[in-house]
């Protein structure tokens, strides 16, 4: 079977990259899975499903099929075991599906030496997820590419992500905000390119290993990330009050000093604002995937600001700044 011909079973499609897979995927045939049908999206190309039920329901195995999920890894891992599990059966005896794309973190190696108990709790699920889904479709002898991707951003359709957006928000509320004078490397991708790649490996899933770091075709640092969505936000609307923020550099012992009342709140928060000055980027970039020019930070469109009505999702709290 031609590649592109290969039905596509897709999860996650109310997230911002499954919204913009969808998008590349016009006049594919493709499945939307899960518990809320897409707005505009065609009911007869839907079928109700909950990643948390312990039978796949009827239809969602598809010959030749490859499912695609930006839903959360550790909830997609246990169904598709029970369901290539029943492809594999006396029932099905010739595996049904033909390849597994499935979307996790780049948490599950940035934060492997997290101090507090939800960050090490969030990587054992991604890593739990990955090694269930690679081995099942091991088992089951079809493809399977494991995607982690670094900070996602960006608006898709009505869906537009919860990361960067809220840092832009935050600018928009502060006349000053403080940052360390030595910020880390951040790799943003846009839900677009997360899902383009995703597309591409549907195709061609040799193109990639079987778990790929992934980020953005640009790495630059916190500060200059702040700087770009600033820039980004004006060029689209003067009057933003965006533009009245003034990012202000402390000395990093400074700024560890005034945030330090946080830990006793929070360590999640507390850690996650040390994170900062950590380089969490050089990860393999969308375009050497895609074989594409390079694309600039930020990409268009972006998430809208508050003051503007919007649906918001994302793929998992993994993926915060």
């Amino acid at each position: 079977m031609n590649p592109a011909n290969r039905p596509i079973v897709l999860f996650g499609a109310t997230t911002p990259s499954g919204a913009a897979f969808l998008n590349l995927a016009a006049g594919r045939s493709v499945l939307v899975a899960g518990r809320q049908c897409p707005a505009h999206w065609p009911p007869e190309h839907f079928l109700r499903c909950d990643l948390g039920s312990p039978a796949p329901p009827a239809g969602l195995i598809r010959p030749d099929a490859v499912v695609v999920s930006f839903a959360p890894i550790w909830s997609l891992a246990p169904f598709l075991a029970s369901l290539l599990a029943a492809s594999g059966s006396n029932i099905h005896p010739k595996p049904s599906l033909c390849g597994v794309v499935a979307c996790s973190s780049s948490s599950v190696l940035t934060k492997r030496f997290a101090a507090n108990r939800f960050d090490r709790d969030l990587v054992r699920r991604l890593a739990t997820a990955e090694d269930t889904i690679e081995a099942c479709s091991n088992a089951a002898g079809i493809s399977c590419r494991i995607l982690q991707p670094s900070l996602i951003y960006g608006q898709a359709g009505e869906y537009g992500d919860q990361n960067l957006s809220r840092l832009v928000q935050l600018m928009a509320r502060l006349p000053v905000l403080p940052i360390p004078a030595e910020t880390g490397l951040r790799q943003p991708i846009h839900a677009r390119q997360l899902a383009a790649v995703a597309l591409h490996l549907v195709d061609q899933p040799n193109a990639a290993p079987r778990r790929t770091a992934l980020g953005g075709d640009e790495c630059l640092s916190y500060a200059s990330m702040l700087e770009r969505l600033r820039e980004a936000v004006l060029l689209l609307d003067q009057r933003d009050p965006v533009g009245r923020c003034r990012l202000l550099p402390l000395p990093n012992r400074l700024f560890h000093l005034l945030t330090a009342p946080l830990l006793p709140l929070s360590a999640k928060g507390f850690e996650a604002v040390l994170r900062i000055e950590a380089n969490l980027a050089d990860f393999p970039k969308a375009h050497s995937i895609l074989g594409t020019a390079p694309q600039r930070f930020p990409v268009a469109p972006l998430a809208p600001s508050a003051k503007t009505k919007t649906k918001t999702n994302h793929v998992s709290p993994a993926c915060q700044p």
